[in-house]
């Protein structure tokens, strides 16, 4: 007897994702988080502003600054961060975006 697999679309919640943003922030991310981080890092990376978020994406990197994932400085809102957050997002983004094997 078979079971069926789901198939993992990219950029979508998964429970791979849920239990790894688990082991890795301590809390399971949402969709908006999981779709929001590429955009943080590629901001990060390059122009150094976040400036394109709407207000509920805004809320989201409020809880970011308060984890002490990223933070925003001086009066040109410099967008900074920490390297452990770089390095966990792109674990999750791994999941989501790249290993789209079935489960």
């Amino acid at each position: 007897m078979q079971t069926a697999k789901s198939e993992q679309k990219r950029g979508q919640i998964t429970e791979r994702i849920k239990v790894k943003s688990v082991e890795l922030f301590g809390y399971e991310i949402s969709q908006k988080e999981l779709r929001l981080m590429p955009y943080i890092l590629y901001e990060a990376q390059n122009s150094k502003r976040a400036n394109n978020v709407n207000e509920e994406e805004k809320k989201i990197l409020d809880s970011w600054i308060d984890k002490g994932f990223l933070w925003i400085t001086g009066l040109g809102n410099i967008l900074s961060i920490s390297e452990d957050f770089w390095n966990k997002a792109h674990q999750i983004l791994f999941l989501g975006y790249v290993d789209l094997s079935e489960y």
